[in-house]
C-alpha cells in the first residue's frame, strides 16, 4: 500500500494515477476532497501540519488497511517574494506545510514499517535549493530542510530496514508554477545543464527506483532533476 500527501492534482494526482495503474492500494490526503477512477483508492482531507489530524489518520489507516509499504510525502506549497516584502505568516504557513507537515508525515508512516520491517519514503525536495533561486528564500530553505531531514531518518530508520530518499524536481507545468512569470522561468531552465520543463514521467522514474525492493542498499539521497548539484 502507498500512501500520496498532496494528492489532489499536480504531481500528487500524477503519483496517484501512475501506482493505481500499477495495481497499489493507494490512499491519498489533501486539504480538499479528491476522487480517481477505476483504482482502488481512498482520500483523507488532512491538514498536515496538523498533528491529531495526522495521527487519526493514521490510525484509521492501521484499522483499515494494516500494512503500510511507501510513503510519497508531495505536499508542500510555495511563496514568491523578496525577503524585505515576505510577511512573517507566510513563512509560518510555508515552514509548517513543507517541513512540519514532512516531518510528521515520515515520524507517523515509520511507526508502522518499523513494526514489519520494512519502508519506503520519499520526499520531495526542489531544485530552489541548490540554486539558491532569488525570491525563493523561505521556499528553498524549507526544502533544504527537508533534505537534511531526509538525510538523518535515512540513519535513524535504517535498523528498520526503512529507507528514506528524496526527489527534487525542475518546474513543471503544474499550477505550481502558473503565477511565475515566464522569464523566470526562462532564467532557471538555462542554469540547468538539460534546459527543459521537467515532465510528469520523469519524477516518476526516480520515485519507482527509489520504492523498488532492489534498491534497499539506497538511503539518504537526494536526486536533483535537470543536471543541477
Amino acid at each position: 500500500m502507498v500512501l500520496i500527501t498532496g494528492a489532489r492534482k499536480g504531481i500528487g494526482k500524477c503519483l496517484v494515477e501512475h501506482y493505481g495503474a500499477k495495481g497499489f492500494d493507494v490512499i491519498g490526503c489533501s486539504r480538499q476532497p479528491a476522487a480517481f477512477e477505476g483504482i482502488q483508492y481512498e482520500h483523507f482531507c488532512v491538514d498536515i501540519a496538523n498533528e491529531s489530524a495526522v495521527q487519526q489518520m493514521f490510525s484509521e489507516i492501521r484499522k483499515k488497511h494494516g500494512p503500510l509499504a511507501i510513503l510519497l510525502n508531495n505536499a508542500g506549497i510555495a511563496s514568491t517574494n523578496h525577503v524585505l516584502l515576505t510577511p512573517l505568516q507566510a513563512v509560518q504557513n510555508l515552514m509548517n506545510t513543507n517541513v512540519v507537515g514532512n516531518f510528521l508525515l515520515c515520524r507517523e508512516a515509520a511507526k508502522i514499517m518499523a513494526r514489519q520491517k520494512y519502508g519506503r519514503i520519499v520526499n520531495f525536495a526542489s531544485i530552489a535549493t541548490p540554486l539558491r533561486l532569488e525570491g525563493e528564500a523561505i521556499y528553498a530553505a524549507s526544502k533544504a530542510a527537508v533534505i537534511s531531514l531526509t538525510q538523518v531518518m535515512a540513519r535513524e530508520f535504517a535498523c528498520f530496514n526503512i529507507t528514506v530518499n528524496a526527489v527534487g524536481p525542475t518546474p513543471i507545468q503544474t499550477d505550481f508554477i502558473k503565477d511565475v512569470p515566464e522569464s523566470k522561468i526562462k532564467k532557471i531552465l538555462e542554469r540547468q545543464a538539460i534546459p527543459r520543463l521537467g515532465e510528469f514521467a520523469d519524477i516518476l522514474n526516480v520515485v519507482d527506483f527509489f520504492i523498488r525492493p532492489e534498491s534497499s542498499f539506497i538511503t539518504g539521497q537526494t536526486i536533483f532533476l535537470g543536471g543541477v548539484s
